[in-house]
């Protein structure tokens, strides 16, 4: 499985929601949302400044992460972003590969 963390700013009608349904229900719709793809959810965060809620995914591909960002923004209620997390030792693997890169010469 690989880690994901998705990030979302409410909309004004997302916002509404949430003063409505409160957070424990959001986290619950969320949770569903990634259990139906296969994942699971590591972390789920309300916070201020320019993401309104934090999460940490568990899936099993990048088509699923793909999947829940468009089904999530798709609804107008939230704008989501979705990053994929590298581990150590995926980055100690990078690092000992070989590539052949040049680059542009001005």
């Amino acid at each position: 499985m690989a880690k994901y963390l998705c990030k979302g700013a409410y909309t004004v009608a997302g916002t509404k929601g949430l003063l409505k349904e409160g957070g424990s229900a959001r986290r619950a719709a969320f949770e569903k949302a990634v259990q139906g793809l296969g994942g699971t959810v590591e972390a789920y965060y309300f916070s201020f400044g320019e993401a309104d809620v934090v999460t940490i995914v568990d899936l099993p591909d990048a088509a699923s992460a793909a999947a829940l960002s468009l089904s999530v923004n798709a609804t107008g209620a939230v704008e989501s972003s979705t990053t994929p997390l590298i581990s150590p030792e995926e980055i100690d693997q990078a690092c000992k590969k070989s590539v052949k890169y040049r680059p542009p010469r001005g």
